[in-house]
């Protein structure tokens, strides 16, 4: 079994693959810790699944906040046994990055970009709506030619929480009309439908730009759905891609080493 492993600005989601099944997957909170009690927490949920540690013969990180990957790395090896591989310079991902500076896109873009093109083909757009809301471009012949990057849902929900005194915090849902009766439907319907209106106008703007209308677009993230529903431009929504593309870029380098 290979255990996969995203640590997001907001989330540390995790997986775990027999072969190319995907048996459990898990979401926690991102938060300072140290290795052992992330070993805790995997020794858990592992616990409460019936699976063993040691079942685990192979462990792929890709992160984003660069504290935690050291603290996580750690902890595959003290609590799994395995010298764990992290998405970065030098891991093969079977991907040319077009970028000016490669090393600028983070591994989670990547990740999902693998992904998306092997089970999509291309060319693809990816909308991850995460902490930040990013966009991703890979060209028909599987390059990674770039993106965009938007502030969050969340962080802009709470931006309006903080920053505007009189403003609630609000639930993250869709109104029923744009123009909002109350502060509260305001509120939603500015971030919800706005938040459309930026991925329509932004992914129409790629696509020509990729010179094909007909290029394909999955979401993934925790608002995708949310999103997805009111945008006509959004083909697929796919909660598990990057957890697909660890696994995938995990073959890879184990095809590689042997």
């Amino acid at each position: 079994m290979v255990l996969v492993v995203d640590i997001g600005n907001t989330n540390i989601v995790l997986g775990v693959y027999q072969q190319e099944k995907l048996i459990v997957n898990w979401r926690a909170s991102t938060h300072r810790q140290t290795a052992d009690e992330f070993g805790m927490l995997l020794k858990d949920l592992f616990q409460y699944e019936n699976l063993q540690l040691e079942q685990i013969k192979g462990v792929i990180i890709s992160s984003v906040v660069p504290p935690l990957t050291p603290i996580i790395e750690k902890a595959s090896r003290k609590y799994c046994g395995v010298e764990p591989l992290v998405v970065g310079p030098g891991v093969k991902t079977g991907m040319n990055i077009l970028y000016d500076n490669p090393r600028e896109v983070g591994a989670d873009r990547i990740v999902n970009a693998v992904a998306a093109y092997h089970f999509y083909g291309g060319p693809v757009i990816i909308v991850d709506f995460g902490t930040a809301t990013t966009f991703c471009a890979v060209s028909q012949n599987g390059c990674y030619v770039g993106g965009a990057i938007a502030p969050g849902i969340g962080i802009a929900t709470e931006a309006l929480f903080n920053r505007a005194a009189k403003l609630p915090r609000i639930e993250l849902v869709k109104p029923e009309k744009i123009i909002g009766t109350n502060t509260v439907s305001s509120m939603q319907s500015g971030v919800v439908y706005g938040y459309i209106g930026l991925v329509n106008y932004l992914v129409e703007k790629m696509k020509q730009e990729l010179g094909d209308e007909n290029t394909f677009v999955v979401a993934t993230g925790g608002f995708a759905k949310l999103i997805a529903k009111e945008s006509p431009l959004i083909d697929e929504v796919n909660p598990l891609l990057t957890l697909e593309g660890l696994r995938l870029i995990y073959e890879k380098n184990k095809q590689k080493s042997m």
